[in-house]
């Protein structure tokens, strides 16, 4: 069986963007569609009309009214279309509606955010996850995506005679997704103990709305070369590299899957494996891209991700990228009295790294001490707390007793002592 093919990039379709925007709602951007426009351009549409009605709620059966879906039909016709493109997910049965309606295609915001993962995922891990996340998003659309109904002859192996090819289809699908999710399982438990056997290192993630400039940035902080795009979701593996510090300490340095508004959940949960640095990181770096009119909206969406990671309480520096770009200087001075920890840079022509290294280096040394531990060698659930929740420099055994040299976060000594009153800690100075 072979899927529907979502991909864009064997011509570039001419689209139509539409939308609902609610009445009363005062939280609606001035420019709707134009962080769709960016989606649709990355996926190498043609865009050449969009569409916005103003609405108290949203229509059930067509998203939009019936009448405005019939004008939708006639605009299709008048700018000979390909495709119209909805900035909401649309349930089955209001695809199935649309396209009855205005004889187009019609797909939504989280099918075209997964075309483009689709041609952006190169390695091995990235494309079982934009494979995973595909199946999970057509499973409840197979009745659209299938025109195969016609009834099928029972045989070995079938239920009997009668069974439709949609049922076969479903179950098809749904081992598909049960090996991926096998495969993907298997990824996440090595992908956990790599990042776990990083324990020598502090490691620092960079985080941010999609096209912000992490990938840039990385290039900035680390001597790997980071592939870099003016494209949404120009980079979906993690990749990490070794930071040199002005103080001489190397810390590791991740780059991940950019997040952007409405990000569909399944691609959220597919792309676990990717994320996992951001959940082990001991420092965020949050990239946000000040040139932008839709900054403090795109710093929200990464920190709703970011709560539904688990990540947002860990220490992070908001980092203000593209000041190079911005055209209106005002908002630097209003984005530094919003958030206090913040350093304004330039990626692109290194402007501000040096005091977001400066700052890197505060920041670890206020939520980490580095201290010398000595404890009897027979403790062994002891030993072993330290390598799970410490960074372990170095160990010293004798026959008695073991002397380690840690790092490690402050709350941590009143349990460590608490398991055992006979520990001897002091802290020095200077980290490798």
């Amino acid at each position: 069986m072979k899927l529907k093919d979502t991909a864009f990039t064997v011509k570039a379709e001419r689209a139509i963007l539409f939308r609902v925007m609610l009445t009363g709602n005062h939280c609606e951007d001035e420019a709707p569609l134009e962080e769709l426009q960016q989606l649709a351009k990355t996926a190498g549409a043609n865009v050449i009309h969009t569409v916005v009605q103003k609405r108290p709620h949203i229509d059930p059966v067509y998203y939009i009214g019936k009448g405005k879906a019939a004008e939708l039909s006639l605009i299709a016709k008048d700018f000979s279309a390909d495709v119209l493109i909805c900035d909401d997910d649309l349930t089955p049965a209001q695809v199935r509606n649309l396209e009855k309606v205005i004889e187009k295609k019609v797909i939504d915001r989280s099918e075209l955010i997964l075309d483009i993962f689709a041609t952006r995922a190169k390695t091995f891990q990235a494309k079982l996850q934009v494979e995973l996340a595909q199946l999970e998003y057509t499973r409840p659309r197979l009745k659209r995506m299938w025109t195969h109904l016609s009834r099928i002859e029972g045989g070995i192996g079938t239920r009997g005679p009668g069974e439709k090819q949609l049922e076969v289809d479903k179950r098809i699908v749904l081992r598909k997704i049960h090996d991926l999710r096998k495969k993907l399982h298997e990824i996440e438990k090595r992908q956990e103990r790599i990042v776990a056997s990083r324990k020598e290192f502090f490691t620092v993630s960079i985080v941010g709305y999609t096209n912000a400039g992490k990938s840039t940035l990385m290039n900035a902080l680390t001597t790997i070369d980071t592939f870099v795009e003016d494209k949404l979701f120009a980079t979906l593996d993690t990749k990490t590299s070794i930071c040199k510090l002005e103080n001489g300490k190397k810390i590791l340095v991740s780059d991940t899957v950019g997040f952007i508004q409405k990000l569909p959940h399944h691609l959220v949960s597919s792309f676990k494996a990717t994320l996992e640095e951001s959940r082990h990181a001991d420092l965020l770096l949050h990239v946000v891209d000040i040139s932008s009119p839709l900054a403090y909206k795109q710093i929200e969406s990464v920190d709703t991700v970011l709560k539904e990671l688990g990540c947002d309480k860990k220490p992070t520096i908001m980092v203000f990228n593209k000041i190079d770009a911005i055209k209106n200087e005002s908002m630097i001075p209003l984005l530094q009295n919003r958030y206090k920890d913040c350093i304004p840079i330039s990626a692109k022509t290194h402007q501000g790294i040096g005091r977001l290294k400066r700052e890197i280096e505060e920041k670890l040394e206020k939520y980490y001490l580095d201290v010398e531990l000595t404890c009897s060698t027979g403790n062994g659930k002891l030993i072993a707390y330290l390598h799970e929740h410490t960074h372990v420099l170095s160990s010293c055994f004798d026959e008695q007793r073991v002397t380690f040299r840690l790092l490690m976060k402050d709350k941590l000594l009143h349990k460590l002592r608490m398991m055992d009153n006979t520990i001897q800690i002091r802290e020095t100075t200077g980290a490798n």
